[in-house]
């Protein structure tokens, strides 16, 4: 037996989940909110090369980098994983 069959999966374990990425937090005021149009712009509390966080619901899961690839000839967006924060504990 090996040791893949020999820990049992737990059931939620292949069970997708969303998670969100976030580059920064903004308190604008109610009035500068009712003010948002087109072209806008929101000061958030982050810089360019700040990492950016990785939240599964509540829980904050990873640290990462932004970062651009390209597959097939189309660019997108995706997050270098830098530091992934424990949270098997909180599994148990």
């Amino acid at each position: 037996m090996d040791q893949e069959e020999a820990v049992p999966a737990h059931p939620f374990t292949s069970v997708p989940i969303e998670i969100v990425v976030s580059v920064g937090k903004s308190k604008p005021t109610i009035q500068e909110l009712l003010s948002f149009e087109k072209d806008s712009v929101i000061k958030i509390d982050r810089k360019i090369d700040d990492p950016v966080e990785i939240y599964a619901g509540s829980k904050l899961i990873a640290l990462g980098n932004l970062e651009e690839t390209s597959e097939e000839g189309k660019s997108s967006l995706c997050v270098r994983l830098t530091q992934i924060m424990n949270i098997t504990s909180d599994l148990a």
